[in-house]
This record gives structure tokens, C-alpha cells and sequence, in this order.
């Protein structure tokens, strides 16, 4: 196996060239349309991808129709952004339907002037647009198994990353005026399950966002329309969905979902609660696990990275297994806590390969391996996985999880 680096570029383009020429040589008939000079389709309100486009969302239910995940195919993704329809999804009691004329936002408990707003209303105060990621605290379940997922679908795809638009909920706090005391903010959706998680104050006073933007248009009702939070670098369920509620109070609630739910049971007995930032993460999407290269010759490995503590510095890549490892190309511009797209031109000559990518962020923190995760945590976990992610590219051009 080869990858080429930085100094190779006039031979990749000369390879690309001499590969191009080879396919068109090789066709009769090229650039033709299927249907010349038929009319198109009309012109819709709303507009649909190409029906030659399958990607989907694949979905696991718990034990309901209402409760369950859907995971992004980052398989099948370009660049860095998730469109709104594949985001993914995770419900505890279903998805509302709210007229956003009729709901509010009520900031209360200890303030000096609680406030209850329509979505009119706080979509007039300035508001500011970020891209972020956002990545449920149960991505990777899986992968604390000795049997990991299959393709990087299901294990890791509860992960999507979108331009959120919306107001800064410190903009708001300065408003009602925090009373001494206050420690943490306690947010309430307007789900079934009336979905709470505890936010430490000082958390709220620096970059959450009262969210009702996603990717130019509003927030799609699964996630979380009207109006939502977006906790940049946190675990996916802090950022409340169907945002109703902020009290603020001395003391955390200890909710069914920040203790009973989204906790770490570590091998001592004990479990860490409140575990709230997600680490640097990384993986190689082509080639990936289910996928087939059909032949010998020259491909782009390519696949994302991301980390909740900013900016990713760097993503080095194997093709041995983890012998040797070398850095691959990140796309620009790199944002904070956003996904990083990056790549390496790689030749497959027909062997085996055992290929995976290592992230480190600005914070200098390196991705670690499963078996270091597990050397710390143990087995009993199914939150916080941010290990390294092994495929194995058989000689036939297939691709499977390496524990296969």
C-alpha cells in the first residue's frame, strides 16, 4: 500500500490525467443525455434531491415507535456540513408538533425580572450564526464491545454537524438578571418526556445559543423546532430540544437523564456524572466498513474529524495497522468544534491493509485507542466513546470492522 504526500502532487495529476484519458477512450458514448431536448421537471416550492441519490438515515427504535436514533451515513457525505434531512435523530417520547405562535419561553426561578417570550420575540434580539457539531454522548456505543459496528454508519454516526443560527442565551440571562447565588441554569423541553438537563451557569454566560436556525431555514421539528439550545462541545442531549424552560437555581436537579441515563459506570463502582465534553474523534469514511473498491489503483481516503474542545490540528492516518503513521490533508477553513474534513491520495495494490485515523485538537489532546479507553473505564460503559476506528480493506477491495 502507498500514499503519497505533498511532494507527489505532479505525479498524482499526472496519474489523474492518464486515468481520465483511459475512461473516455475506453466509451463510445460520451456526454450523451438520456432524453435530449425533452422539457425538465417544473419548477417545485420546495426543492428535492436527485432521485438517483439514496442516501438515508438508518434507524434504531427502543422499544417503541417514539423512542430511537437515527444515524447520519457519513458514509456517504462530502465536505464538512450535514443537510437538515440527515441529521441525526434521538427521541425519547416522540417528536411535537408546536405552533410557534403559541409557544414561550419562560426564564425564571432566581432572577430579578423572569421573562416569558414568544419565538416572535426572540428572534428580534441579535443573534449570531455558527457552525457546530453535534454529537450524542451515546455515538460509539458499540464500540466498547469487542465486537464493534459494521460500518461507520452505525458506529458513528449519531454525529451531524450544521450551521445553527440563534440568540445567545447570555444576551438573555443579562436581561432577567442573575440573582447572587445562581449556579446553574435547569432547561426543560416540551417533549412528552418533559426532557431536563442541569447546565452549570457559567457555562450559559459564555456560548450557548437559543437556537431557532439550521442551515439558512428554521429548525426541522425533529430537531427541536421552534426553538432549542445548541451547547457547543457538549454531549447531544444538553442541547434541549423544544426548548420551554430555563429556571435557574443554586444547585443541580440530578434529572433522570444526567444521572440514570448519559453517566459513566467506571469499573470501581462508581459513576461520573455531569461528563459533559465530547472528545477528539476521528474516521476514515472511504474506504469504510460495507463499501467495496472495485480494482486496484488510485484512491482518496478521506474522512472527518472533530473535537469539543475546538480546533482539529492534525489527523494522521495508517495503512499498516498502526506501525507507522503519517499526516494527512485537512480541509480549509478549520473551525472550532466543527467537523475537519481530511484526506490522502492512497494506492491500493491489491493487499491487505489495516487502515484508521488519529485526531489531535488545539487542546494537544490525541485520539486514543480502544484499548486505552478500556484500560480507564472498562467495558461498562456506553457513553463517551471516542476511540480509534480500524478497517480492514481485504484483497478483494472489500472493507469490514476490523473485529470482524
Amino acid at each position: 500500500m502507498k500514499h503519497f504526500g505533498r511532494s507527489s502532487r505532479r505525479r498524482l495529476l499526472q496519474m489523474g490525467a492518464a486515468m481520465g484519458g483511459g475512461l473516455l477512450a475506453g466509451q463510445q458514448k460520451v456526454l450523451a443525455w438520456d432524453t435530449p431536448g425533452k422539457l425538465g421537471t417544473p419548477l417545485g416550492p420546495y426543492g428535492e434531491r436527485s432521485p438517483f441519490e439514496k442516501a438515508v438515515r438508518w434507524r434504531r427504535e427502543s422499544g417503541t415507535p417514539e423512542t430511537g436514533s437515527s444515524f447520519t451515513p457519513l458514509q456517504d457525505s462530502v465536505g464538512t456540513l450535514t443537510p437538515s434531512s440527515l441529521h441525526y435523530e434521538r427521541h425519547h417520547a416522540g417528536i411535537p408538533t408546536i405552533d410557534p405562535a403559541k409557544h414561550r419561553l419562560v426564564v425564571h426561578g432566581m432572577v430579578d425580572r423572569p421573562l416569558s417570550m414568544t419565538v416572535a420575540e426572540i428572534r428580534r434580539l441579535p443573534s449570531v450564526t455558527r457552525t457546530l457539531v453535534l454529537e450524542c454522548g451515546g455515538n460509539s456505543a458499540s464500540e466498547w464491545a469487542a465486537r464493534t459496528g459494521p460500518d461507520v454508519q452505525r458506529s458513528y454516526g449519531l454525529a451531524s454537524c450544521s450551521e445553527w443560527t440563534g440568540v445567545p442565551l447570555s444576551l438573555v440571562l443579562a436581561e432577567v438578571g442573575v440573582r447572587p447565588g445562581a449556579a446553574w441554569v435547569i432547561a426543560e423541553g416540551a417533549d412528552a418526556c418533559r426532557m431536563e438537563r442541569s447546565i452549570p451557569l457559567a457555562k450559559a454566560m459564555d456560548d450557548i445559543l437559543l437556537a431557532y436556525g439550521q442551515n439558512g431555514e428554521a429548525i426541522r421539528p425533529a430537531q427541536g423546532y421552534p426553538l432549542r439550545l445548541i451547547i457547543p462541545g457538549w454531549e447531544g442531549n444538553t442541547s434541549v430540544k423544544w426548548l420551554h424552560s430555563l429556571k435557574l437555581t443554586d444547585q443541580a436537579y440530578m434529572a433522570r437523564d444526567e444521572t440514570a441515563k448519559y453517566s459513566d459506570l467506571m469499573p470501581d463502582g462508581k459513576t461520573r456524572i455531569f461528563t459533559y465534553q465530547m472528545e477528539a474523534k476521528s474516521v476514515i469514511t472511504f474506504p469504510s466498513g460495507g463499501q467495496t473498491m472495485p480494482g486496484r489503483g488510485l484512491y482518496e481516503l478521506t474522512g472527518l474529524a472533530w473535537s469539543g474542545r475546538g480546533r482539529i490540528e492534525r489527523v494522521e492516518i495508517t495503512t499498516d495497522g498502526g506501525r507507522s503513521w503519517v499526516n494527512a490533508q485537512l480541509q480549509e477553513p478549520r473551525l472550532p468544534i466543527a467537523f475537519t474534513r481530511f484526506r490522502l491520495p492512497w494506492r491500493f495494490d491489491g493487499r491487505d491493509a489495516v487502515i484508521a485515523s488519529r485526531a489531535t485538537d488545539e487542546s494537544g489532546y490525541i485520539q486514543p485507542t480502544r484499548e486505552a479507553l478500556v484500560a480507564v473505564r472498562g467495558t461498562n460503559s456506553i457513553y463517551h466513546f471516542n476511540g480509534i476506528k480500524y478497517w480492514t480493506v481485504k484483497a478483494d477491495g472489500t472493507v469490514t470492522n476490523v473485529e470482524v
